[in-house]
């Protein structure tokens, strides 16, 4: 397909594409002629995935770049590859990030998860306490542990579904798409079960 017919098919302008040309997020179509390249199915699921991060993720181009790069040179482990969504997705780097607040570095080892080491969501974590601290939200240790528990039966979920994909390639686009698109699930579950357990308490 030409790239007017790429740009149908994907609902993204023109004007769009050839930017994610330009910046490298989307891969050079088949070229026929100086001004003119064919473009297949791959590139139609290109733009999709990075239309979903920008767009519904508020993911920068920065972080779209790294994503990009693992999906042509996948890393060999799932674990890695969780790494990189999750470094796209937070928006730092483990050098480039700033040292968390010492009772929320305390409360994450606490859990013994092993998970100290990943300072850019553990920074993540310690400015959302304080905002909800500052709001007025006591989130005592105890109350944090629950939700972390919650969220821990929700991880097992995203990591089976991821699990089941064919490719290193497959398992990172549902990684990364699943953590962008899941959330707002997972946020109006949480909702519901709010009414739910409200209701069973009258």
């Amino acid at each position: 397909m030409r790239i007017s017919e790429l740009a149908t098919e994907s609902g993204v302008p023109v004007h769009t594409l050839k930017y994610y040309l330009r910046e490298g997020l989307l891969m050079p179509g088949l070229a026929q002629s100086r001004t003119r390249a064919d473009y297949g199915p791959e590139h139609l699921d290109r733009v999709r995935l990075v239309r979903a991060l920008v767009e519904h993720g508020g993911v920068g181009i920065a972080g779209v770049h790294r994503i990009v790069e693992a999906l042509d040179s996948p890393p060999p482990s799932p674990h890695e590859v969780l790494g990189v969504a999750h470094g796209a997705l937070v928006g730092a780097t483990e050098e480039d990030a700033p040292e968390p607040d010492a009772d929320v570095r305390e409360f994450v080892a606490r859990l013994g998860w092993g998970v100290e080491d990943c300072q850019p969501i553990v920074q993540l974590l310690a400015d959302a306490v304080l905002r909800a601290r500052a709001a007025g939200i006591p989130l005592p240790d105890e109350d944090l542990e629950r939700y972390a528990l919650a969220m821990r039966a929700a991880a097992e979920v995203d990591l089976e579904v991821a699990g089941r994909a064919r490719s290193t390639e497959e398992a990172m686009r549902i990684v990364v798409l699943g953590t962008v698109l899941v959330d707002p699930v997972l946020l109006a579950l949480r909702r519901l079960a709010q009414t739910a357990e409200s209701a069973a308490r009258i």
